[in-house]
């Protein structure tokens, strides 16, 4: 299976704070045939405006990436943990047993722009925990690292050049999700741009880039862990 997640599809949520875009169900977006792909189970995309964001909120069994894509964004959690990430960063909060933290754009004037991003982890419980690292092209998150999942997902990013071709694989009884980050592909008669992404359950055909682009590929096990 091979759909098509259009950016221009996606839910969206405007608040005096924040312009969200919602791949998958996410508060008062509501879709009951959007509820997470495999272990993917938010996909956000959110614009926060100078000196705001979310406010201290709690957490359980999720592990929680964001992507900074512009301005800088301020984390502080119950774990002791206080750190700014900036544009070419990303963090990685694993929920565990539970945890409690705030995301607050760290400028006055700047909106931060971030992709929020919840992976469903094998096993409910465990220690809470929080990591960073830089957004380098290549491996980004596994079970064995850099940044630690709770569960067998792999997180890649491909930054491919103008002309470029990019086949993207789908292991036998995997599930992978690609999502637009940067630039404009072709995919055979699809014209694919930030904001869309692809949800696969077989390989589709090539990604023909027209500019420079960044993706995002999530390689992740078919089954959703549905709690005890």
């Amino acid at each position: 299976m091979i759909l098509i997640h259009e950016n221009m599809s996606r839910g969206r949520t405007r608040k005096g704070w924040a312009d969200a875009f919602h791949s998958f169900s996410f508060g008062e977006f509501k879709d009951p045939t959007r509820m997470g792909f495999a272990r993917l189970r938010v996909l956000n995309e959110d614009t926060i405006v100078p000196g705001s964001g979310f406010a201290p909120h709690d957490h359980a069994d999720m592990d929680i990436l964001t992507v900074v894509l512009s301005g800088r964004i301020r984390h502080e959690d119950s774990l002791g943990n206080v750190a700014e990430i900036a544009p070419g960063e990303m963090q990685l909060m694993r929920a565990g047993s539970g945890v409690t933290h705030s995301e607050v754009n760290a400028s006055d004037t700047d909106p931060a722009h971030v992709l929020q991003i919840w992976l469903i982890p094998d096993a409910a419980g465990g220690a809470p925990s929080y990591q960073s690292a830089p957004l380098t092209e290549g491996l980004l998150a596994s079970r064995d690292g850099p940044l630690v999942l709770g569960s067998d997902t792999r997180i890649t990013l491909l930054r491919p050049k103008d002309g470029a071709r990019t086949r993207i694989e789908v292991p036998e009884g995997r599930a992978v999700f690609v999502q637009i980050v940067e630039g404009f592909a072709r995919m055979e008669g699809e014209r694919l741009v930030a904001g869309d992404g692809l949800q696969l359950t077989e390989a589709p055909p090539e990604l023909h880039w027209q500019t420079d682009g960044a993706i995002l590929i999530f390689d992740m096990p078919t089954e959703s862990w549905q709690g005890a």
